[in-house]
C-alpha cells in the first residue's frame, strides 16, 4: 500500500510533546523520522519510565516510527554531521529557542544554504516577535494564559487539564502546515518555515470565549463541569460512579425533559434556548444529579441512549485499557519494546484514511539504536564511527 510521505526524510530534533508528535504523525504517514538525540539521551525520554533502562510511556507513543541517532551538535564535528544530515532531508523539526536554533546550525537561513528547499518546523512556547518571543514554557502556560484554566475549576481554584492537549494540538497544526508546506513545494520548488506556538493553539482553542467577551462582556467565571451556554451539560454522581451528560440544541433538551417528566420546562422561558439553559444551569443540574443518583452508571447511561441523548461514564485509565469500543476498532496496538514485560497499547494514527491510512509500522528506537546505520550512510567509516562516539560526538 502506497503511503502519502513514502520517501521523504524528517530529522526530528524535538522534544517533549509538540515537536516530537509532529515527527510521529508524519512518521505514520510514511516519512523515513530520524529522532536525534543527546548522546546519554534526552530528557523526555525518560519521563514516566516503564522499562528498567528507565525508558518513559510518553517516548513510547512518540518514538514509533521513527530511527535514533545520538549526536551532540554543539561541537564543530556534531554540526558536520548536521550539515551532512540536512543535505538528505526534507523536513527538519525543532522545537528549540532561536538562539539554540542558531548555535547548532539549524536556524533557517544555515539550513536553506545546505538545502535550497528545506522545510523547517519549529515549535516555540509564544512564537516570534512580540515581549514574550524569549520565554520558555510548556503546555500548562498555554492553558494559563489563553483564558482555559480562568473558565475551568472553579473562581476559588482555576484547573489545568491532566492532558497535555495544547502541546498535542499544536503538534497536530505544526504536522498540517509541514504537509501544506511539502504540498507547496511540490508546485514551486521552494522550501520555507512552519512555525506552531503554543500560545497560539491554545488561543485558537479559546478564540470563541475572546469573541464573546470582546462583543457583549459577559464576564464569565468558572462553574466546574456545568456548561454555561447549553444544557443539560454537565457530570453527575450515580450510585456507583460518575457520568457525564452532554447536550447542545432544542431537540435534545425536549428529549431530556421528557425523560425527566418535566415536558412544561420546555415552555418555561427559563429554557427557551440554548444560553438561557445555559444561564439557568444550575436548576437543570439540580434535577438531573437528583435523577442520578438513584440510578447506577449503567441504569444512566442505558436510559440516556434509549431516549438519545449524548452521555458516557468518566472513566479511569484501566477502565479506558478493558473499554470494549477500543478493542473493537482496535484503536490501541500492542508493541513490543526491550525492557518492557507486557507490549505497550499505543494509540493508532488519530485520523483515518480509507486509501493510505497512517499505521505504526516500526517500534521505538532504543538509544542510539541506529547511529552507526545512517554514520555509514553518510559516509563515514567504522574507525571514525568509534572514535566520534570515543569523543562523545555521537
Amino acid at each position: 500500500m502506497t503511503k502519502v510521505l513514502e520517501g521523504f526524510r524528517v530529522l526530528d530534533f524535538g522534544r517533549y510533546i509538540a515537536g516530537p508528535y509532529c515527527g510521529t504523525l508524519l512518521g505514520d504517514m510514511g516519512a523515513e523520522v530520524i529522532r536525534i538525540e543527546k548522546v546519554d539521551g534526552s530528557e523526555d525520554r525518560f519521563l514516566s519510565p516503564i522499562t528498567d533502562k528507565g525508558d518513559g510511556a510518553l517516548f513510547l507513543q512518540l518514538a514509533r516510527n521513527k530511527k535514533c541517532l545520538t549526536l551532540n551538535p554543539m561541537k564543530p564535528e556534531g554540526r558536520e554531521i548536521v550539515k551532512k544530515l540536512v543535505a538528505t532531508a526534507d523536513v527538519v523539526i525543532a522545537n528549540l529557542p532561536p538562539d539554540t536554533l542558531t548555535a547548532m546550525g539549524l536556524d533557517y537561513d544555515t539550513l536553506k544554504a545546505t538545502k535550497p528547499d528545506i522545510i523547517l518546523t519549529t515549535v516555540s512556547a509564544f512564537g516570534r516577535g512580540g515581549p514574550y518571543a524569549n520565554r520558555v514554557g510548556f503546555d500548562g502556560l498555554g492553558q494559563a494564559m489563553s483564558g482555559n484554566m480562568y473558565l475551568s475549576g472553579t473562581p476559588e481554584q482555576p484547573v489545568k487539564a491532566y492532558a497535555p492537549f495544547i502541546d498535542f494540538g499544536t503538534a497536530s497544526l505544526s504536522a498540517f502546515g509541514t504537509m501544506a508546506a511539502l504540498f507547496e513545494r511540490q508546485k514551486t520548488g521552494k522550501g520555507q518555515m512552519v512555525e506552531g506556538s503554543l500560545f497560539s493553539t491554545a488561543l485558537t482553542m479559546m478564540n470563541g470565549a475572546a469573541i464573546e467577551q470582546a462583543a457583549i462582556k459577559p464576564n464569565r467565571v468558572a462553574t466546574l463541569n456545568r456548561s454555561q451556554t447549553s444544557g443539560p451539560a454537565d457530570t453527575f454522581k450515580t450510585k456507583d460512579g460518575w457520568v457525564l451528560v452532554q447536550s447542545v440544541g432544542g431537540p435534545l433538551f425536549k428529549r431530556w425533559a421528557n425523560l425527566m417528566g418535566e415536558d412544561h420546562w420546555v415552555d418555561d422561558p427559563r429554557f427557551k434556548d440554548d444560553i438561557t439553559r445555559g444561564n439557568n444551569g444550575e436548576l437543570i443540574s439540580e434535577r438531573l444529579a437528583t435523577w442520578c443518583a438513584e440510578r447506577t452508571s449503567a441504569e444512566v447511561l442505558e436510559a440516556m441512549e434509549e431516549a438519545r441523548l449524548p452521555a458516557g461514564p468518566i472513566m479511569s485509565p484501566q477502565d479506558v485499557l478493558e473499554d470494549p469500543h477500543i478493542a473493537a476498532k482496535g484503536l490501541f496496538q500492542p508493541v513490543e519494546y526491550p525492557g518492557l514485560n507486557i507490549p505497550a497499547p499505543l494509540m493508532r494514527t488519530p485520523v483515518e484514511l480509507s486509501e493510505t491510512p497512517g499505521e505504526i509500522r516500526t517500534r521505538p528506537p532504543t538509544l542510539g539504536e541506529h547511529t552507526d546505520e545512517i554514520m555509514k550512510e553518510l559516509g563515514y567509516s567504522m574507525e571514525q564511527i568509534d572514535e566520534l562516539r570515543e569523543n562523545r560526538i555521537i
